[in-house]
């Protein structure tokens, strides 16, 4: 991918909301553990992005009034920024509604921040743009109108005077900041969506699309008798007074700050027979499903650049995208970065003045699967710029793209040249008509070569593979073998794949012990030929090894660090392929997993399990052999993120969690709703092995833990079960 860099600049943000849920507060940057880490700031600035969105949390530094605020951590970071010529944007508030002393629902909010705001300015006068509160609407409709965040109220007034309270607080703040500093800027965000509908609730979507201007227009003093929504305002309650303070202090906005996601954009239909119970709502008139636009079969024209053009003719004011983002896998993310890049560059060379896209969530997001909202504090972490799982930022692939784009370089990906989900027919899930679900991905210039087309792992690359939209051709040992350096030299010469996943070897364990020639050509000697290939074509290699490398004598779980020492033939002939695919192509990457079962064939101890207690057959498993269970579908989603991340060396997957086989069949048991007396535990000395297992070969990581746990991957399984008991398998 070519990049003008200079079409629009590229800004940062790190996920920074500090929201109150009854009276827990909820600090992203606290679980991120950004705080003890400056070295951060020197990771940002190395992207080559011109501005960042950075916190100046209200919350988090005067959490009790009439106290000394100590700047210090603060002070040392937004110097570090200046002294790496990044720009910050204080953000004041983040989804935040104050303090307890100052609640977003009281007369204090407004002017307790303005006082926050013009202690921050006289500290940092330096200090040019500004965010006083990010998302004012958006924040006034999860506190006001759906009781998600505190003070919990659902109700339209509640609703309205919130977001006249956050505007008012707004215009204040960037008051008493310009008594500092009359240059101060301000940055002011919100969600930018757009509502559609069937023609019966065109009012509706009317409305709606009016009402997503309201922050702004409170703000910019553009609020009187003649706007399209006094009529509204009057109705709800809000009293003329209450809007006068806008009129008599307008702020004008310096830059318009849009977020923008796939499912910003929402669609309304009467027929709710169409639509699952949960899409189900109305108003005083109709009542109708409301669904995220991009599932439907939608024949208005939609998306990024029709909402940016729409706000350019609307208020003229210069514009940026400040949050890119998508919680998706790997590739998906980098189509998004470069659909909202590319869509940016368009609008620059239209006349639009759109200034930057901002690189969003750098450090990854916790907890927005829950809405930042669950009280028992269950923080699932969703990746960014940066994966932060192994204790310190890793920079993913997404880093180096943004990196591309600010720095004007190129960034070139086959998986780049496939369109995103958004805009595949496979999105849709509500249709008015029959619509083709076909997800096949384009033929790229270059393949994802999938070693293994008999074995269950690599049928299951091929179906994930699929579904991600990731350009794959699936071989047979006849069509390249692995063992046979010449032929599989000349196939991939032919086919130049930008990767190579290794997904064929030898399984069977015991029969290894009598059959050491074939194992070790399929484990050692084809991989390791892999390895000179992929050193010579250029191409990632991904191979897989096992937990059976150890000898499991250590105590506690193993990392990839911890020596190796198998005790059968099967881990040996592992063992030895780690060591030549290390030494002959050290970009590879090497990832060990353990006891894999999936819903897609039923060669896996899981499904045998079920199979056995769905015939009412007593099955014997092992209680001493500790093992930590791997769920197919997460681990081939896992190597694949870090395949096109471009790690190398060797990484654990395996879900989190360790058990005995003994046990796993039980809670398999228990799950299914099966009788767990059938399943008999026993010693592994008992089942006849000819090869030795280690007692103990629990998988952990130093590098960081990947997978989900072993008790969720165990209930998907079962939820993936159904699906396919009730629809087709895919063929791949």
């Amino acid at each position: 991918m070519g990049v003008n860099s200079q079409c629009v600049e590229v800004w940062g943000g790190v996920e920074c909301t500090f929201n109150r849920v009854k009276d827990l507060y909820f600090d992203q940057l606290q679980y991120a553990d950004h705080y003890s880490r400056q070295s951060d700031l020197e990771l940002f600035a190395d992207l080559g992005i011109k501005k960042i969105r950075y916190p100046v949390i209200w919350e988090k530094h005067q959490p009790r009034s009439n106290t000394e605020i100590d700047w210090r951590l603060t002070e040392n970071n937004l110097n570090k920024l200046r002294e790496l010529n990044v720009h910050p944007i204080a953000g004041l508030v983040h989804h935040g509604s104050g303090p307890v002393y100052a609640p977003i629902h009281t007369d204090k909010f407004a002017t307790g921040l303005a006082s926050y705001a013009l202690k921050v300015a006289e500290k940092f006068p330096w200090l040019e743009y500004y965010t006083p509160i990010n998302e004012p609407l958006t924040t006034s409709r999860f506190c006001g109108l759906y009781g998600i965040w505190y003070p919990h109220h659902k109700e339209n007034t509640s609703f309205l005077r919130l977001l006249i309270n956050e505007c008012k607080a707004t215009v204040l703040a960037m008051q008493a900041i310009r008594t500092v500093n009359s240059a101060a800027k301000l940055v002011q965000t919100e969600d930018l969506g757009k509502t559609y509908s069937t023609p019966l609730l065109k009012y509706q979507a009317d409305f709606e699309n009016e009402r997503r201007w309201l922050g702004f227009d409170l703000i910019s003093g553009k609020i009187d008798s003649e706007h399209p929504l006094w009529p509204y305002l009057m109705w709800s309650g809000i009293k003329p007074k209450e809007l006068a303070f806008f009129q008599e202090n307008n702020c004008p906005i310096d830059i318009l700050g849009f977020n923008y996601y796939p499912t910003s954009e929402r669609f309304l239909d009467e027929n709710l027979e169409k639509y699952p119970l949960h899409t189900h709502g109305g108003n005083h008139k109709h009542q109708y499903a409301d669904v995220e636009a991009v599932r439907v079969n939608m024949q208005q024209e939609h998306g990024i650049s029709v909402l940016l053009r729409e706000a350019w003719h609307r208020f003229k004011t210069p514009m940026a995208v400040t949050e890119v983002h998508l919680g998706c896998t790997r590739e998906e993310q980098l189509r998004w970065i470069k659909e909202i890049w590319d869509n940016a560059c368009q609008l620059k060379e239209e006349g639009v003045d759109i200034r930057a896209i901002t690189a969003w969530a750098m450090l990854g997001s916790y907890g927005w699967s829950n809405l930042l909202a669950d009280e028992n504090q269950n923080i699932a972490y969703e990746p960014g710029l940066f994966d932060l799982r192994s204790g310190k930022p890793r920079a993913t692939a997404l880093a180096k793209l943004i990196k591309g784009i600010a720095t004007g370089q190129q960034f070139r990906h086959p998986v780049l040249e496939e369109k995103g989900w958004w805009k595949k027919e496979a999105r849709i899930l509500y249709s008015q008509s029959t619509v083709s679900k076909a997800n096949y991905p384009l033929k790229s210039s270059q393949p994802l070569l999938i070693i293994g087309k008999t074995g269950t792992l690599g049928n299951a690359f091929a179906r994930l593979c699929y579904l991600r939209g990731i350009h794959y051709e699936l071989l047979r040992r006849e069509e390249l073998d692995i063992t046979d350096e010449a032929q599989a030299e000349s196939v991939i010469a032919a086919k130049k794949p930008w990767a190579v996943v290794n997904a064929a070897g030898y399984v069977k364990v015991d029969e290894a012990e009598t059959n050491y020639s074939d194992c070790y050509s399929a484990n050692t000697l084809g991989p390791a030929n892999l390895a000179l290939l992929a050193n010579k074509y250029q191409f990632k290699l991904l191979t897989f090894s096992s937990d059976l490398v150890f000898n499991g004598q250590k105590k506690s779980f193993y990392t990839e660090s911890d020596p190796v020492s198998a005790l059968n033939v099967f881990g040996k002939t592992q063992e030895q392929a780690e060591k030549l695919v290390t030494e002959r192509d050290p970009s590879a990457l090497i990832i060990r997993t353990s006891a894999l079962f999936g819903p897609w064939d039923s060669d896996n101890f899981v499904m045998k399990v079920l199979s056995s207690l769905k015939e009412q057959k007593v099955i014997a498993a092992a209680n001493d052999l500790y093992i930590s269970p791997t769920y197919i579908p997460d681990l081939v989603h896992a190597s694949l993120d870090l395949l096109l991340d471009g790690e190398c060396g060797i990484w654990h997957l395996a879900n989190v969690g360790e058990t005995t086989y003994a046990s796993l069949a039980s809670e398999v048991a228990r799950l299914a709703g099966f009788d767990s007396g059938l399943v008999e535990s026993v010693p592994v000395k008992q089942l006849g092995y000819k090869a030795v297992r280690p007692i103990y070969s629990v998988l952990g990581s130093e590098r960081g833990l990947m997978l989900p746990s072993l008790e969720d991957a165990i209930s998907r399984l079962f939820i993936e079960q159904e699906v396919i008991e009730q629809s087709p398998i895919l063929s791949v």
